[in-house]
């Protein structure tokens, strides 16, 4: 990997032969885990400005229909987050001279409080071929990271590192958008035809489908959207939950709807695996967001994609083997083909399987192999062990991708974003609604493995010690469970829910666990945080081996202007349909804290959470308990079933009626 200086530039053809796509990581990371920002992409024309504000992408423009550009989203690391975007150079209009790579902030936050601003970029097969690190972030709320530019017919990086203090509006006006500003912004929320989300008649409307996006309007005839609509708005879009279903024809409640794709003959894991790869690879191929949206985090191009199941490859001098899918994308006259390989039903992913994949992939000449199954990828610790032949001079890329990762980005398309048309949403539904079956074997993440009971068992009777492999072991199921939660929660919201890791700087994934491990033997927890897009806190879960209760929390800061029997008075309001069993904390300076007690008991007299000595209140925290699964699978009496409740229980209840973060309004 090359590393890079500012103002610093070189040739992609000269680092990697495969850099027709690249994906370009940002990451950053903060000492409380809470920071965060935005990325957005431009593409510029000779004149150094953009062909029109259809060139901006961002968070409310997060691909371009000729797949040249794909925000990809957010991932947790070991220290932060990373955002992902995906560059198809070759899909690229030959008058794009330059793509601008960036950054921003909301709410007043700089990049100077930020560690660890990073840039990587890799090529199609997954190698990471530089880098670029920035260490004089200021008061900028806004910053360049890098730009791709074309020298002749290849194209060349160069490392930038500026910033801007006028944040995402002023950044994306330098290069030519016309940014609406707060005035116009509310003049187009407050008018019927500028919405986000453009009504369509109601003869076109299919229940639990977003209505037609302002986009889809657009397309249909500018004419109909106002001016002010037409331009892109720094200020996220509201999101639309799904209309509720139009009452049944059915007689009675036992008739059961007509599913494009039936499980009820299912008989055995082998049929499951079949026909869940077939139903999934169609759905790719037939609705073209979707099939992109998974296919670009592999590095596959834009292009004619087509795929197939059960197809017979030789395999040296051995049987041929079958893998159980291949998808085959086609661009500019160039193929990239990846081997899929299925698993359902909670069954793991077998090494020498997935070695002569990755195998026969190289000999063949094909870019990637792709492993699906119930479990969730961690960084730093992979599901199968493979060994790759440094001789070979093709690479392939092993990815993986998990049902609950499928579901995910099904759910963000047809409940928050919004496709094509009422076909294709239509389609992702009932992939949505069997992959949720309970007979199709794809509910995700659902077994907390072998070492669950005997951690469980040794913790009860205090002979769990430090050091102890199964410990380890019980850490990475967590981690595994709790990524599949902030999937889950993230997709019926249509916001990002990530895990917040705290760990020092440089720390790797196998330390942190180690020392989440010897924590979990001294005092019988599991803890995790959940930061959610919006929201005035940090969701914090701590499961107590000891006790079997689980506690889900989040602590609200106090107001920075008003007096503290308003702040009470306040938080009981916006908590009138929260549980009576919610535990209200004041945080206070000082030692000992301050009240405490039930919203049952605090409501009548907010003024009881008030410290008597007048110490000086910092926030409140809110709890609520619940009892915790025994069962180290997903049945109710579960663990994970557990968790899934206390969480959805705590953010529908208790998060959702909270004031919002405030907004991204430049």
């Amino acid at each position: 990997m090359r590393e890079m200086t500012k103002g610093g530039n070189v040739s992609l053809a000269t680092l990697s032969e495969d850099a027709g796509s690249v994906i370009l990581s940002l990451n950053w990371s903060t000492a409380t885990g809470d920071g965060d920002a935005d990325v957005s992409v431009l593409l510029l024309n000779g004149d150094g400005k953009v062909r029109g504000d259809a060139d901006f992408y961002f968070y409310n423009n997060p691909a371009a229909a000729d797949g040249s550009v794909q925000l990809l989203g957010k991932t947790p690391t070991a220290e932060g987050n990373e955002d992902r975007i995906s560059l198809d150079l070759t899909a690229t209009p030959p008058d794009v001279e330059r793509i601008v790579v960036a950054a921003s902030r909301y709410g007043g936050a700089r990049f100077g409080d930020l560690s660890d601003l990073r840039m990587t970029l890799a090529d199609r097969g997954g190698e990471t071929l530089l880098g670029f690190s920035i260490d004089d972030a200021d008061v900028e709320t806004a910053f360049i990271f890098g730009e791709l530019y074309r020298r002749g017919e290849e194209w060349k990086f160069r490392a930038v590192g500026q910033g801007y203090e006028s944040g995402l509006a002023g950044l994306a006006m330098d290069f030519g958008i016309d940014i609406d500003d707060d005035a116009a912004d509310e003049e187009a929320e407050a008018a019927p035809g500028a919405v986000e989300q453009v009504s369509a008649p109601e003869a076109e409307r299919t229940p639990g489908i977003p209505a037609q996006t302002a986009s889809t309007a657009r397309a249909m005839g500018e004419e109909s959207v106002p001016a002010s609509a037409r331009r892109p708005r720094t200020a996220r879009k509201k999101v639309t939950l799904p209309k509720v279903a139009k009452k049944s024809l059915a007689e009675n409640e036992s008739w059961r709807a007509a599913q494009l794709f039936p499980v009820s003959s299912l008989k055995n894991d082998r049929e499951r695996e079949m026909r869940a790869t077939s139903v999934l690879l169609s759905v790719m191929t037939q609705v073209p967001e979707f099939g992109r949206r998974l296919t670009a985090a592999f590095g596959a191009p834009a292009g004619r994609m087509e795929t197939f199941t059960e197809v017979s490859l030789p395999h040296g001098g051995n049987a041929p083997k079958r893998p159980d899918g291949v998808i085959r994308v086609e661009r500019a006259g160039k193929l990239w083909t990846a081997l899929v390989e299925t698993k359902t039903n909670g069954n793991p992913l077998k090494s020498e399987q997935v070695q002569d994949y990755m195998d026969i992939a190289a000999r063949r000449g094909y870019e990637a192999v792709i492993t699906l199954s119930n479990d969730v990828a961690i960084e730093g610790s992979p599901l199968v062990d493979i060994k790759v032949d440094g001789r070979r001079k093709h690479k392939v890329a092993l990815w993986h991708l998990s049902w609950a990762e499928v579901a995910h980005h099904a759910q963000m398309l047809i409940r928050h974003e919004g496709v094509g048309n009422t076909a294709h949403a239509w389609l992702l539904l009932e992939l949505l609604q069997y992959l949720q079956h309970e007979n199709s074997g794809c509910h995700g993440f659902q077994n907390m493995g072998p070492a669950w009971v005997p951690v469980r068992n040794g913790i009860d009777n205090e002979t769990l010690c430090q050091g102890d492999q199964r410990a380890i072991d019980v850490v990475e199921s967590w981690d595994r469970l709790i990524r599949q939660v902030c999937l889950r929660l993230g997709g019926e919201l249509g916001q990002k829910v990530l895990p917040v890791q705290r760990a020092r700087r440089g720390t790797d994934q196998s330390s942190r666990r180690a020392a989440t491990a010897d924590r979990l033997c001294q005092d019988g927890r599991l803890y995790a945080e959940l930061r959610i897009e919006d929201t005035p806190g940090i969701l914090a879960i701590v499961a107590d081996l000891r006790t079997g209760k689980l506690r889900t929390s989040i602590e609200i800061p106090a107001p920075d202007q008003g007096y503290p029997l308003t702040w009470a008075k306040r938080l009981v309001r916006q908590l009138a349909e929260a549980p009576a069993d919610l535990h209200v904390e004041t945080l206070a300076e000082g030692e000992g804290g301050g009240p405490r007690g039930t919203l049952e008991r605090l409501r009548p007299e907010p003024a009881d959470m008030l410290p008597k000595n007048g110490a000086r209140i910092t926030g409140f925290r809110l709890s609520l308990f619940k009892s915790m699964g025994s069962a180290r699978g997903n049945a109710e009496s579960g663990f994970i079933r557990s968790v899934d409740d206390a969480v959805d229980r705590f953010h529908s209840g208790v998060v959702a009626h909270l004031g919002r973060r405030p907004g991204r309004r430049p």
